[in-house]
């Protein structure tokens, strides 16, 4: 029988195909360099990046084995080439290129490099390392590296700088800047602390208690927005909501030294003293009050408040040594003496914490003059918070007090505040108009809106009355020369109720208004008129002296403008002697 020829099995191929890419060299790069094999490494990078020109990270790792072997410039020349045509936003591509120049000696182009990559870079990998760099490179240079921010703590510096328009009472801008960085990072939870505070210190307490709230609904143990929210609550007088966040900060222990000082100034104004003496003691025993009047008073009015007379008195005079020329320390260390002279054991009301001299002194200084008006007091936050607090939440003697110390103050800040207080609709329309006169004595001239009888419209420029379909000028030069003769002797008020005063009467005898020869008889006549509507003491012939021109005149204007005005009968109805002033 044949034997069967059997075809022999063909043997399975064994070759496997190499994948020739990017990866494929990459790795044949990186297992050169493990080996120290930089001519092998250098050859496959370059061939990592014929195969993907278009991916940085290749060329990235090309210019960095050509700086490994020593070859700074043509590493230098990849680096350019990275942020010119491959990827700009390889912000790091400027550190490398600062290592390179620096291992040249090349220090003004290491200098140049470092700089670009600080402020623009916005992650900070290398900001360590940079800020090292920059150390090395000015004592190089011999000099200072002009650095104007570093981009990747850009956030940091605008929270500083938020940090330094609240400390000097400038709220509205910090209130924006706050919302900037909250809006590009909304787990910034100190800006959200200090948002609330500024929102505060402005009288917004709906906004304040928002932004505080949000610190906690993302963070429910942060200090700084229990101790906030526990303010908040106090000012609202909320018992219920305050009762048992107190008895968790009575027992909260900080270890860090600002949420100390921090509890101590919450315990303080939540009216726990003892606390907060405890706490201010602990920071001036631990040598953080060594150049800080303002700590040591912190110290002395909880001291005071809790009936400790000596150390009281104890750290005023060292606050009075630090800072000799401040009257605050002087003045509170009398307050004492006054106290102890009446061997008084506790005091009868607990003092304030803030260093500065009681407000209702500040205010009375505030509003009596420019003159009498210091810069130091313009900026104290404290006061400008008291009266952006006032505008909002006083009376109306209170809100008609802070216009008129806003109009001394007359900043951006008030500006923005009376141009918002123009349109509350629940305010009093003679306030608003006390409101658009202090705005324009402080040069707002353009027409502004504003809610009158319950209505928006734009109040003009010039003075306006419904009877008055004109404002000419040989008016308007009556109205400023008063103006300029009375705002060193009289309030703003005063100086409203004359522009108001004249506004009647040209209201009352147009279009049969008098012919105006001499505009200072008639502003002589109209201070003459507003001193008496405000019981102040004066004669014809005081006010006629001061424009130059007769009694006779200043009279004879005074009575025209009465007798149109009806003001003898207003006036006696309210000042029944108001008459005699007339004769």
């Amino acid at each position: 029988m044949e034997k069967k020829k059997l075809v022999a099995e063909q043997k399975k191929q064994k070759v496997i195909s190499i994948k020739m890419d990017a990866t494929f060299f990459f790795e044949r790069a990186v297992r050169s360099l493990d080996r120290l094999h930089y001519d092998k490494a250098l050859k496959y990078f370059r061939k990592a990046v014929d195969y993907e020109p278009e991916n940085p990270v290749n060329h990235c790792n090309l210019a960095g084995i050509l700086s490994e072997m020593g070859n700074y410039g043509e590493s230098n020349r990849i680096l350019q080439q990275i942020l010119e045509q491959v990827d700009p936003s390889m912000t790091e591509c400027h550190f490398y290129m600062a290592n390179n120049y620096a291992n040249m000696e090349d220090f003004e182009n290491a200098e140049n490099s470092i700089v670009q990559y600080l402020e623009k870079d916005a992650n900070g990998q290398f900001l360590e390392e940079a800020e090292e760099m920059i150390e090395l490179l000015s004592y190089e240079l011999e000099r200072p590296t002009k650095l104007t921010q570093i981009k990747s703590r850009e956030s940091f510096f605008e929270h500083d700088k938020a940090r330094s328009l609240l400390e000097e009472g400038r709220f509205g801008e910090a209130v924006r800047v706050l919302n900037r960085l909250i809006k590009k990072d909304p787990e910034f939870l100190a800006a959200r602390n200090n948002l609330a505070l500024a929102y505060y210190y402005m009288g917004q307490f709906e906004k304040a208690m928002e932004a505080v709230l949000g610190v906690l609904e993302i963070e429910p143990g942060n200090l700084h927005a229990q101790c906030n929210l526990a303010i908040f609550h106090q000012h609202n007088e909320a018992k219920e909501e305050l009762a048992p966040l107190l008895d968790l900060l009575r027992k909260t222990v900080p270890f860090q030294q600002d949420q100390v000082f921090k509890l101590a100034t919450t315990m303080g104004i939540l009216g726990e003293h003892e606390i907060a003496f405890r706490l201010f003691r602990r920071l001036v025993k631990n040598g953080d009050a060594a150049e800080d009047p303002c700590l040591y008073h912190y110290t002395a009015v909880a001291a005071y408040n809790i009936g400790r007379w000596t150390d009281a008195a104890k750290y005023w005079l060292q606050a009075e040594r630090l800072d000799p020329k401040s009257d605050i320390p002087r003045f509170y260390l009398s307050q004492l003496g006054e106290k102890r002279q009446a061997n008084e054991a506790t005091p009868a009301a607990s003092l304030s914490y803030h260093y500065h001299l009681p407000f209702e002194e500040q205010f009375r200084l505030l509003a009596r003059s420019k003159e009498a008006l210091p810069d130091s007091m313009k900026r104290d936050p404290l006061v400008r918070s008291s009266f952006f607090w006032a505008l909002r939440n006083g009376d109306r003697e209170a809100k008609l007090q802070v216009i008129q110390a806003f109009g001394i103050l007359a900043d951006e800040e008030v500006e923005e505040a009376l141009r918002g207080f123009l349109l509350e609709s629940g305010e009093d329309d003679y306030l608003k108009k006390v409101a658009l006169f202090a705005l324009r004595s402080m040069g707002v001239s353009e027409p502004l809106p504003i809610m009158l009888q319950g209505r928006r419209t734009m109040a003009p420029s010039t003075p306006v009355s419904d009877d008055l379909p004109v404002w000419e000028d040989r008016w308007q030069r009556v109205l400023e020369l008063t103006l300029q003769h009375m705002q060193k002797r009289y309030d703003m008020v005063q100086q409203y109720d004359m522009e108001t005063l004249w506004v009647e009467y040209l209201s009352r005898v147009y279009p049969s208004a008098p012919a105006i020869h001499k505009a200072e008889g008639w502003a002589a006549a109209l201070e003459y008129l507003t001193a008496k509507m405000h019981r102040r003491t004066v004669t014809y012939e005081e006010v006629a002296a001061r424009y130059g021109v007769s009694p006779a005149t200043a009279r004879k204007q005074a009575k025209a403008i009465d007798e149109a005005c009806g003001l003898k009968q207003k006036m006696d109805a309210i000042f029944p002697t108001y008459s005699r002033y007339m004769k």
